[in-house]
């Protein structure tokens, strides 16, 4: 990264909900003599930000602020040639997240964020990702619940098999906790915009090169009924099977041939089906305007759950992997998934990217391939579990029944 910046890392978005929770993080975890900062576009807020940083550690009242809008391209360039790593939490992405991520990729500055939106993943490819190889700039988005804990898990997974050889990996997860009016909004837009989706997956799939002589698939499952887990295992069309696709296609030690399927693991089938429903009826009700602006009204930004709340939630995600005749079962587990472990993987991937000895990337690059081990190893200190709960000599077939 050509020059040297004024601050290590800067966090864009401070004011919000998950936004304030990564500069708590920050300002408990943060090793002595990082230059950082927040960002926003309200001083007085990002004032109170700053004081409530000043209860976890005095030495943080002169902690930088900068303004900054997604609207005004002059302060986002000003924020971007500041920084070394630039981390926003200011969603939903597909409407106010570009302008960062333009001005990162021209100043070759590495940006993080914590979308789940494709929409906008693919659209940043296909607009920024060649500027950011030509200045060195790494955009790594999905550094939240989406997607790391299953990038890193089946990374993990991965390990734990003999290597050049056909690898399989299912992956199930199950979590209980609460949404902020953040996530609400990004995921009602979201399912607004399927058509938009959709053809920026086609631009993206134009012009982004295959791995050569290897096969890499994330392929959409089948509702049936785990013995193994004793769970319904339910399809789940999110970002996250992209995003470790994208992985495999960029490290060899995913083998010759890889093969991803994503699920929600779920006790009871009546539950599965009753939330199938009412996410049809959902998407249906979000393409008209009225609908959709009504419910976009139901929660206000920088509204979320109390500690308390984000006390009781958790997160658990199992892998079973198969390759070379061998098979193992992993586990990737944590905390409250949407926020306060959301703002730790977050936080942790900035200190990776500004401090640790990383492997040379550029463009838009996955968590795994921009910083794999290190940031695996930064978040089982934290408190994030990647643990191998079984290994067998040879792999049985899945014990699973489709259901019908």
């Amino acid at each position: 990264m050509a020059g040297e910046r004024t601050y290590d890392v800067v966090l864009f978005g401070a004011t919000g909900f998950t936004g304030g929770l990564t500069a708590e993080y920050l300002a408990r975890h943060a090793p002595p003599g990082l230059r950082w900062a927040v960002a926003g576009r309200n001083p007085e807020r990002l004032a109170a930000v700053r004081d409530r940083l000043v209860a976890i550690d005095p030495a943080l009242a002169g902690l930088p602020l900068l303004t900054a809008d997604v609207t005004d391209p002059d302060s986002l360039r000003a924020v971007a040639e500041s920084a070394r790593v630039v981390a926003s939490t200011v969603g939903p992405y597909v409407h106010h997240g570009e302008p960062l991520v333009a001005a990162c990729a021209r100043a070759g500055t590495d940006y993080l964020d914590i979308t789940g939106e494709p929409e906008f993943v693919d659209l940043m490819y296909v607009r920024h990702h060649a500027v950011a190889v030509r200045t060195g700039a790494r955009l790594v988005h999905a550094c939240g619940f989406d997607s790391i804990p299953h990038d890193l898990g089946v990374w993990f997974t991965v390990r734990q098999l003999p290597t050049d050889v056909p690898i399989s990996v299912d992956g199930y997860v199950r979590a209980g906790g609460r949404f902020s009016a953040g996530t609400y909004h990004s995921a009602l837009t979201a399912f607004s915009r399927t058509g938009q989706a959709s053809r920026a997956a086609r631009e993206r799939r134009a012009i982004e090169p295959r791995p050569a002589g290897r096969r890499v698939r994330a392929v959409p499952g089948k509702l049936a009924r785990s013995a193994e887990l004793g769970m319904w295992t339910v399809p789940l069309p999110t970002i996250d099977p992209q995003v470790v696709r994208r992985s495999a296609a960029a490290r060899p030690e995913y083998g010759p041939d890889f093969r991803y399927r994503h699920f929600a693991a779920v006790k009871r089938l009546p539950t599965v089906l009753a939330t199938g429903a009412g996410l049809g009826t959902l998407i249906g009700l979000l393409k008209l305007p009225p609908t959709r602006r009504w419910l976009l009204g139901r929660l206000s930004s920088g509204q979320g759950p109390t500690p308390q709340q984000r006390a009781a939630s958790w997160f658990k995600v199992r892998f079973v992997g198969t390759g070379g005749g061998r098979r193992v079962l992993t586990e990737v587990a944590g905390g409250d998934p949407g926020y306060d472990e959301t703002a730790k993987m977050l936080a942790e991937s900035a200190l990776c990217l500004a401090l640790d000895e990383l492997p040379p990337t550029s463009g838009q690059v996955t968590p795994v391939t921009a910083m794999g081990d290190a940031l695996l190893d930064r978040l089982t200190r934290a408190g994030l579990t990647f643990r191998v709960l079984r290994q067998d000599a040879t792999a049985p077939e899945a014990q699973t029944k489709p259901a019908g």
